[in-house]
């Protein structure tokens, strides 16, 4: 079957797209000539990164008719394989001539893309492609792609995003006026709802998330990996969001199904686990505590958007708390793999623990009950006596103050300015 006919449609359909969208800008700096490879979970916002990437090259004289783009999650390009691949620039230039720069969506549908994004690079292409699968950014595609392209993971909205979205741009000592009462109004929302750019456009907030979860679920990860067991992996991840604060084994989960009246194998368990988090949709973190070998059978699993999370719990303002410090984290240290962070079970539990900053870290909606308040301050105590803490710090929902625990000192610090200071140390802005 020959894709031109059908190509040169999608590719008139994407200029006059273009020309429409208003794009939001998002908390990134584009190298001039660098191709790049963004992956990330469904609507967390690569598209868009591909939009601002082509009214910046159109700002810089670039003209409208360059610009090439192709959403391979387009229904009238079922059945296109890697040997189709020719066909876009063929169909280009059929309509324009010359050379297109390239914007390819969600290509991972195509098996083997690799090895055409890697040609367009050897070429001399202009290439910006996204997908929704974490394996592209394995070491086999980047031995593929030999470094031609960099790589990016697009989370949904920092908070700081969400609020500019909102209208809110918090400037240098933002929590000293009104804007800070702004940004707390709007952090139950992004709390509850998550930072996905286009469930700000609905009121049945509810009702998209789960829509979205279900294209991430069929789409993503049953028909990606052919799952006959539908109802076992809805079950895994169910059991994954309930236990988002504990650390959880494999075989704990399979034990619960069991349980409950669904038998499944700890393999399969494992396996339903690396989906998820191929598709984005998860991540995990590992115990300090554990020997290096071991780090792999225990581990806290979160949700990489709260939103995500918010619809399959009820009295849920703790965990979504943890699992967003548990986002921001990730976001601020993934860049730099150097900076890993963990949690930390044995004699006390912290939540979150970087070694490199040798920085503590607790979350608790609240620490005006006395036990809460003492077991929080205790486990940090605790810890900085057989490690050392330079810096620690309880995240509350409001409640700020500062503690001192014989040498050590501890920040009592409310989300919403955790949130921004987070941010804004890996943006290197001040705030």
């Amino acid at each position: 079957m020959s894709y031109i006919e059908v190509l040169k449609s999608i590719i008139i359909e994407g200029q006059q797209l273009l020309e429409q969208i208003t794009a939001v800008p998002r908390d990134f700096v584009f190298e001039r000539n660098a191709r790049y490879v963004f992956v990330g979970v469904r609507q967390s916002g690569k598209s868009y990164m591909l939009y601002l990437r082509a009214g910046q090259l159109i700002r810089e004289g670039h003209s409208l008719k360059e610009m090439l783009f192709v959403n391979f999650d387009d229904e009238r390009l079922i059945g296109f394989t890697a040997a189709d691949f020719d066909s876009i620039l063929k169909g280009y230039g059929e309509l324009f001539g010359g050379r297109p720069v390239l914007f390819l969506d969600e290509i991972q549908n195509v098996e083997g893309w690799e090895h055409f994004a890697r040609r367009l690079a050897n070429e001399k292409y202009m290439a910006y492609v996204t997908g929704s699968n974490a394996k592209m950014l394995s070491r086999d595609i980047a031995t593929v792609l030999g470094g031609r392209y960099m790589e990016k993971y697009v989370f949904p909205y920092s908070f700081q995003e969400y609020l500019l979205a909102k209208g809110l741009s918090l400037g240098p000592n933002w929590q000293y006026g009104s804007a800070r009462g702004e940004a707390q109004r709007y952090l139950g929302e992004y709390l509850n709802w998550g930072g996905f750019p286009e469930v700000n456009l609905y009121t049945n907030k509810r009702g998209w998330l789960n829509e979205l979860y279900e294209k991430i679920i069929l789409g993503d990860i049953i028909q990606r990996n052919g799952i006959k067991n539908e109802t076992a992996l809805r079950l895994v991840v169910k059991r994954l969001a309930d236990c988002v604060k504990t650390p959880v084994s494999y075989n704990r989960i399979a034990g619960m199904l069991k349980g409950a009246g669904t038998s499944i194998s700890v393999s399969s368990v494992s396996d339903y686990v690396r989906y998820c988090t191929e598709a984005c949709m998860i991540f995990s973190m590992e115990n300090f505590a554990s020997k290096f070998s071991e780090r792999n059978a225990v581990r806290k699993h979160y949700f990489i958007d709260t939103g995500l999370l918010h619809i399959f719990l009820t009295d849920s303002e703790t965990a979504l708390m943890e699992n967003l410090c548990a986002i921001t984290l990730r976001r601020k240290y993934m860049a730099d793999r150097e900076f890993e962070f963990y949690y930390y079970k044995k004699e006390v539990e912290i939540d979150f623990y970087i070694p490199s900053g040798k920085r503590g870290i607790q979350c608790s909606f609240s620490i005006s009950d006395s036990v809460t308040f003492e077991r929080e301050v205790r486990a940090l105590e605790q810890f900085h006596k057989q490690y050392g803490l330079d810096e620690a710090e309880i995240v509350t929902y409001s409640e700020e103050m500062d503690l001192s625990r014989g040498d050590l000192r501890i920040r009592v610090v409310p989300l919403v300015k955790w949130l921004v200071e987070n941010e804004g140390r890996m943006r290197g802005d001040g705030y």
